[in-house]
């Protein structure tokens, strides 16, 4: 992402700390994460402690301060999708993308999550890819799902 389009994000609330989030949303949204000589620039501009903008960047999941992959893949680990096999699913997105639960692979491809409940305990065991949900998955159906995402 460029510098401009986080300039442009951030003098669009220049000098409003309620704006603080919204700010955080745009930037992640566009960047996919924080760097942290952003967040500082974000504070001069919206006039808030650097330590607030820390605090709120690292208390939200939505928020990352390193660097994420063009696809986010996210595999359920509650209760239910574990007892259906969720482990074996895991494994098998590990051993494909080549990282583990909360890495990012080195070509920046994707990024690797794990939840108690992605909310959908009668498909599971699911992953969720890009907010895109894919349930009853096997090890096996795991290839076919991430070969979507280039």
């Amino acid at each position: 992402m460029g510098d401009d389009k986080i300039d442009r994000i951030i003098d669009k609330h220049r000098g409003k700390p309620g704006s603080l989030i919204h700010v955080l949303i745009g930037i992640q949204h566009e960047n996919r994460w924080l760097p942290k000589d952003v967040l500082a620039k974000v504070a001069a501009a919206l006039e808030v402690p650097f330590s607030r903008v820390m605090q709120i960047a690292t208390f939200y999941k939505t928020f990352s301060l390193k660097p994420k992959g063009r696809h986010e893949v996210h595999v359920c680990t509650g209760t239910s999708c574990h007892l259906r096999g969720a482990a074996g699913v895991l494994e098998s997105v590990q051993r494909l993308t080549g990282i583990k639960p909360g890495e990012t692979d080195g070509e920046s491809r994707f990024s690797l999550e794990t939840g108690n409940c992605l909310g959908s305990c009668s498909i599971g065991p699911e992953i969720i890819v890009d907010g895109k949900h894919h349930g009853r998955m096997t090890p096996a159906k795991v290839e076919d799902v991430l070969k979507r995402y280039r």
